[in-house]
C-alpha cells in the first residue's frame, strides 16, 4: 500500500487552513508535508514517487528539503 495518502491529508488540511485564514497553521502544515516527503523518500532509498508542489506533481524527488528556507 502506498504511503502517499498522508501527503494528501496534509495537503487538504493546509488548503482548509488557507481558506479559513489560518496562515500560521497553513505554514506549519506545509512544513510537516515536506518533512513527511523527505522521510518517505529516505525510507525508499531516495527513489520514492511522491507528490510535490501545490499542483500535485509527482516524480523522483530525493532532495525534497534542499533549498527550503526555514526562517
Amino acid at each position: 500500500m502506498s504511503n502517499e495518502w498522508i501527503i494528501d491529508v496534509l495537503t487538504d488540511l493546509k488548503a482548509f487552513a488557507e481558506r479559513n485564514g489560518l496562515e500560521a497553521s497553513a505554514d506549519v502544515l506545509d512544513d510537516a508535508r515536506l518533512v513527511v516527503l523527505a522521510e518517505l523518500a529516505s525510507h525508499a532509498g531516495g527513489k520514492a514517487e511522491i507528490a510535490l508542489g501545490h499542483e500535485g506533481q509527482t516524480g523522483n524527488h530525493p532532495g525534497v528539503l534542499a533549498g527550503r528556507n526555514h526562517a
